[in-house]
């Protein structure tokens, strides 16, 4: 197969070359819709990084596992602790891919992270293993399965005018403007969001049509190739637990030397690394205006809200997904013996 030949040379060629690869794969007929692609997602602290490992490995019968970030902030460089990146042990022990591959000063959209995604998936079909796309963000999840909205490309200029317009009005004039042109947008989008907001402003600056009139024109491509969709939903007491203890542990390993680190590339507000769960609270701890014992407790606060927000996603946006939980600890052994037996028949029936 051409392209498991060409996957080897491409993956050092960094992100751009690997979104070309994809299209020169696809170009080459290679057939990948007949192949199974494991999507395994949950809350964070559910265990699924550590369950995706352990399926990695087991899947050695069908030729190898890739396991595929989608966590929309795991893909920074700059934030391994904060964002509870794998280790760079577990990365060694199963290829892993999305994980770290741009700077905390870029931009991932999810059009952009879907077309990563697509990539990376072909590179494992290509090298005959299996693709576990892993992650709790669900805009993420969604539009790999569904596709985007046809929106069409924004100009470079438009991109540019757009936060230009931002830092001259600030927030609350800006989003006042977004509203004479896009009400639906200005109303929905949350106040300290001003990715979406400046999105909303691009959309309509350049095809004279609201961002909501093009998705409901429906999504673009969805996704081809028969899926296993897993979901993690423990116990929340668990998750509380876990997510708690995750915050201690990152401050023993030394998060406020790294958001010190990411403090010191001024990275501006309305990149979305700032707004990773932690990153505010930390970066006050770094500039003095907290404490290590306040900041310890407003990030495992702010922690346990995310989770309490992924779940109600995951409860309402995947109920046709399979649910497994986990009992007696955050991830048992059990789990695994569950939910391999499924994942093997699953991949010898596609």
């Amino acid at each position: 197969m051409q392209c498991a030949a060409l996957e080897r040379r491409a993956h050092g060629l960094g992100v751009a070359g690997r979104e070309r690869w994809v299209a020169g794969c696809v170009e080459d007929g290679d057939d990948l819709s007949q192949r199974g692609t494991i999507l395994l997602a949950g809350p964070t602290a559910s265990g699924k990084s550590q369950l995706a490992l352990r399926l990695g490995e087991a899947l050695g019968e069908f030729g190898g596992a890739r396991i595929i970030n989608a966590d929309s902030m795991q893909v920074y460089r700059e934030l391994r602790l904060v964002t509870a990146r794998p280790t760079a042990k577990d990365e060694a022990r199963v290829p892993h891919r999305l994980y770290g591959v741009m700077s905390a000063l870029e931009v991932c959209s999810a059009g952009r992270w879907r077309d990563l995604a697509l990539a990376e998936i072909a590179a494992a079909q290509a090298a005959g293993e299996v693709p576990i796309v892993v992650g709790g963000t669900g805009m993420y999840l969604r539009v790999l399965l569904q596709g985007l909205a046809p929106v069409p490309a924004i100009p470079g200029e438009v991109r540019a005018a757009a936060r230009r317009r931002m830092g001259e009005l600030g927030h609350d004039a800006f989003r006042a403007e977004l509203a004479s042109r896009d009400a639906e947008s200005a109303t929905a989008i949350k106040p300290n969001d001003l990715q979406r907001l400046i999105r909303a402003w691009e959309v309509v600056e350049a095809t004279g049509a609201t961002l909501p009139e093009w998705q409901r024109q429906g999504a673009g491509d969805a996704f081809a190739g028969p899926t296993a969709k897993l979901v993690l939903l423990p116990d929340r007491e668990q998750v509380v637990r876990a997510c708690d203890d995750r915050v201690v542990r990152m401050v023993e390993e030394g998060v406020k030397e790294e958001i010190a680190r990411f403090d010191a590339l001024n990275p501006s507000d309305d990149l979305p690394a700032t707004r990773a769960v932690g990153v505010r609270e930390f970066r006050a701890w770094v500039r003095g205006a907290a404490t290590e014992e306040e900041t310890i407790a407003t990030v495992q606060r702010s922690t346990r809200q995310y989770a309490k927000r992924q779940f109600t996603w995951f409860r309402t946006q995947a109920a046709d997904w399979r649910a497994f939980g986990t009992k007696n600890g955050q991830y048992p052994e059990s789990l695994f013996q569950e939910i391999f037996p499924f994942i093997r028949d699953f991949l010898l029936t596609h």
